[in-house]
């Protein structure tokens, strides 16, 4: 796999000063934009929908990696598409026909991802890896920025990785949830390739230094 990703949680950003936080991103080390969507069902909170995404898209230089905590994401992914999303990841407990929505995402010109809750065993994509871009695990519980990072990640990631590599496959593993400097080098040297940090990053001082040292713990 090539280089290590870092993508910065928008949901942590100030959302009064929302244009600031995304040229800072735009400006930094990190490489995408991880954008999550909840709907108040799926998850217990309410985030953003598309007139912000839309927003985000015209001032951001790098992806959007869209992550959908919603209920029936089928019904949403063209939308998503128009407002800019360049990856969307949809969760497995989510929707009911996994590889129609994987398809969905694929027809209209997005890369697609699953995403698993901490519960949910690795072992049940083993069909679908080869339809998925990227696999990402939730380090938490989904719903709320903030939380403590679960250790159990860690043997997550390792089987997801097995499994990847015995099917020749090059999906990425995205891990999103309390990632900070204390842990990234642990979950890339498990297998991971893309981390997502969201309080860490937009509540330290110097944001575009602690997104620099985060890039450099991993590289």
């Amino acid at each position: 796999m090539g280089s290590k990703l870092i993508a910065p949680s928008i949901l942590a950003a100030d959302f009064a000063n929302l244009q600031r936080d995304i040229e800072m991103v735009n400006q930094s080390d990190a490489d995408w934009f991880h954008i999550d969507v909840m709907d108040g069902h799926f998850v217990p909170n309410i985030s953003y929908g598309m007139p912000v995404i839309k927003a985000i898209k015209k001032h951001a230089k790098k992806p959007l990696d869209v992550h959908l905590m919603i209920e029936k994401p089928e019904r949403y992914i063209e939308e998503f598409k128009k407002v800019g999303a360049d990856i969307i990841t949809v969760h497995y407990e989510s929707t009911v026909h996994l590889h129609r929505t994987l398809s969905l995402i694929e027809n209209v010109g997005c890369k697609a991802g699953v995403v698993l809750n901490l519960t949910t065993p690795v072992s049940v994509l083993e069909d679908i890896l080869p339809k998925c871009y990227m696999v990402l695990l939730m380090s938490i519980n989904p719903g709320f920025g903030g939380q403590k990072f679960e250790s159990m990640t860690y043997s997550r990631i390792k089987k997801l990785r097995k499994m990847i590599n015995d099917q020749n496959l090059d999906t990425l593993i995205e891990i999103d949830g309390g990632v900070n400097d204390k842990n990234a080098k642990q979950l890339v040297d498990a297998g991971s390739d893309v981390l997502v940090a969201g309080s860490y990053i937009f509540q330290s001082s110097d944001q575009l230094q602690t997104i620099k040292n985060l890039k450099a713990l991993i590289s």
